[in-house]
């Protein structure tokens, strides 16, 4: 796991650093630290990540413009700030957490046990952004009918028809969505709103149905968790 840390404050970097050695132990192949925003952009732009630690004032400079920056990125982001106002614009963008200034270790632990869980924000995000000619691009979460893992990438199915493709992983996605996505199939997640049944089919096949006529495959693990969580 690399991981960057974008705090101003030597001594809470450091903290910081201290605590997820702590909590990820030899997943880390390498940490890298800097205190400003044109450094952090450089080093995001120079070097794949896998999460970043981002403080919202640096040095007067509005953290922000980075996350905005990387909002459309495959890494997670958890921001560490004690500008507690901005948390809930914060998850809107899809960090993975947002931890208020002062925090201690159990905290810290709990916001990076959320890159394996399910649905980790309570906020929840209100867009995605993707990468389009160079320039970033919003799509409502309300907008998207289901989304399809394509390797490192994901294809956002859009209700008007259309199809994007985003930088994060169906994995990584899936700890980030609402709660009305579901995880139906090793490739789909689906906005189980626009869900209206689920086809058996001969040979023990699974079939969801969405509203404007689009089939999924269920998983074969995964028909009787839908089964009784959404059509019961």
């Amino acid at each position: 796991m690399k991981i960057l840390i974008i705090e101003d404050e030597a001594r809470i970097a450091r903290r910081i650093e201290r605590m997820i050695r702590s909590i990820f132990g030899d997943e880390i192949t390498s940490i890298e630290m800097c205190d400003a925003l044109d450094k952090g952009q450089e080093i995001i732009a120079k070097n794949e990540i896998d999460l970043l630690f981002l403080d919202l004032n640096l040095n007067g400079q509005d953290g922000f413009e980075i996350l905005e920056s990387v909002v459309a990125e495959p890494f997670h982001t958890i921001i560490i700030s004690a500008y507690k106002d901005k948390a809930i614009t914060a998850f809107e963008y899809g960090v993975l957490d947002f931890v208020s200034k002062p925090f201690d270790e159990a905290r810290l632990t709990k916001a990076c046990q959320r890159i394996s869980n399910k649905n980790a924000t309570e906020t929840g995000m209100k867009f995605l952004a993707i990468k389009k000619k160079g320039k970033r691009t919003l799509i409502n979460i309300s907008d998207i009918k289901y989304i399809k893992g394509a390797g490192i990438y994901t294809e956002l199915f859009l209700k008007n028809g259309q199809k994007e493709i985003h930088n994060k992983t169906l994995e990584n996605l899936s700890v980030l969505l609402p709660n009305s996505f579901e995880r139906i199939h090793k490739s789909y997640l689906v906005e189980m709103t626009t869900a209206t049944q689920i086809i058996v089919e001969p040979g023990s096949k699974y079939t969801l149905e969405l509203e404007e006529g689009d089939r999924l495959p269920i998983g074969r693990t995964k028909y009787r968790t839908l089964q009784e969580k959404w059509f019961s």
